[in-house]
C-alpha cells in the first residue's frame, strides 16, 4: 500500500502539467511484472503454500477461501503470477462530491488446471491542502484521515494548482494466477 500510495503521489504532479479545461483525467500505467515460483509442500487445513522463488527463497502464501480449486495443486507444480497496477487521476469541477470506495474481485481462470484473477481498485478524493513553491512542494489530504506530502519536480506545475482542488485517484491492483504441471 504505501508503494502505491508513493506512485499515486508521484503521478499527481503529471495532473498539474496536463491540467486545462478540456483535459480532466490522466490514466498512468504503473508497475507490471512476473514472477514465477515451485510449490514445495502444501498445507490443506489452512490453505497455505510453500512457494521456492526463483532466486532460491521461500515465501508461504494463504489461499482465501474464494480459492475453490485448492485440493488441485500438487507439489512440484509452477505458481505464474502476473502482477499489475495502473492509476487514473482526474481533476474535479468546483462542486463535485466526494467518493470514498473500495472494490475486490476474484475470477477463476476455467482452465485445466487452477488459476484466475484477483483484483482491487479504490477512488478516493484528495484536497490540496498546502502548496510550499519555495521547497517546492504540495500537500494531499483525504478520507480518514490519509495525509500526504510530496516534492514536486516541476515548479512551474504548482502554478497550474492552487489550495482547497480536489481530484479523484482511482487505483487497480491485479494479480493472474497460472499454474503449470511440474515435473515430479
Amino acid at each position: 500500500m504505501r508503494r502505491i500510495i508513493g506512485t499515486i503521489m508521484a503521478a499527481l504532479v503529471l495532473v498539474f502539467i496536463a491540467r486545462t479545461a478540456m483535459a480532466q483525467s490522466k490514466t498512468l500505467t504503473g508497475e507490471s511484472r512476473t514472477v514465477t515460483a515451485t510449490i514445495e509442500a502444501i498445507e490443506a487445513s489452512t490453505h497455505t503454500l510453500t512457494l521456492k522463488k526463483p532466486d532460491g527463497t521461500y515465501v508461504s502464501v494463504i489461499a482465501g477461501p474464494e480459492i475453490k480449486r485448492f485440493d488441485e495443486l500438487k507439489i512440484g507444480d509452477k505458481v505464474n503470477a502476473r502482477y499489475y497496477d495502473n492509476l487514473v487521476i482526474r481533476l474535479k469541477k468546483p462542486g463535485e462530491k466526494d467518493v470514498d470506495t473500495a472494490a475486490r474481485a476474484t475470477t477463476p481462470s476455467g482452465q485445466a488446471l487452477p488459476g484466475g484473477t484477483k483484483a482491487r481498485q479504490r477512488t478516493i478524493t484528495a484536497t490540496i491542502t498546502a502548496i510550499d513553491p519555495a521547497m517546492p512542494s504540495v500537500t494531499f489530504t483525504g478520507p480518514n484521515g490519509w495525509k500526504y506530502s510530496s516534492k514536486v519536480e516541476d515548479k512551474a506545475a504548482l502554478d497550474k494548482v492552487k489550495v482547497g482542488d480536489k481530484v479523484d485517484i482511482t487505483w487497480t491492483e491485479a494479480v493472474l494466477l497460472s499454474v503449470e504441471r511440474g515435473t515430479m
